[in-house]
């Protein structure tokens, strides 16, 4: 009975983790091309839920999204969506004709390779990682 009651208690402390999540958390990502140095919110939401393909100051940009859960912090934080709900958003998206899907990949690193090579590329990775060849956005 208290190991149950332990495992219950760890159970709401995760998730009461994952709800605390903040901006801070992660950070968007351009390659170095791309001209802003700054975007607000609004425009990576716009951006990546594809209602959007340029930033203010008018580069237009590519988004590159983690596979499956790993997108579930940066999916919360800027876009109000579960990893799964946006999977949904996407599959919507093609199958109404009106977007596709972003491109998908595995791993931070291979987000950072791709974004860093590839012009026009927007993606994100956790605040914690090193992000060498690309361009950290702030947002506001």
């Amino acid at each position: 009975m208290k190991q149950l009651r332990t495992l219950c208690i760890i159970i709401v402390l995760a998730g009461g983790a994952a709800a605390t999540l903040t901006c801070a958390d992660v950070k968007v990502i351009a390659n170095p091309d791309v001209g802003a140095v700054s975007a607000t919110s609004a425009e990576i939401k716009a951006i990546f839920l594809e209602t959007k393909y340029a930033l203010s100051d008018g580069s237009r940009v590519q988004p590159v999204i983690l596979k499956g859960s790993a997108c579930e912090a940066f999916a919360r934080i800027y876009l109000g969506k579960s990893a799964r709900g946006l999977e949904t958003y996407y599959r919507g998206l093609v199958f109404s004709g009106t977007g596709l899907i972003p491109k998908m990949l595995d791993s931070e690193s291979e987000i950072i390779a791709y974004v860093a090579r590839t012009k026009g590329a927007i993606g994100y990775v956790s605040s914690t990682t090193a992000t060498n060849g690309v361009k950290v956005l702030g947002v506001k």
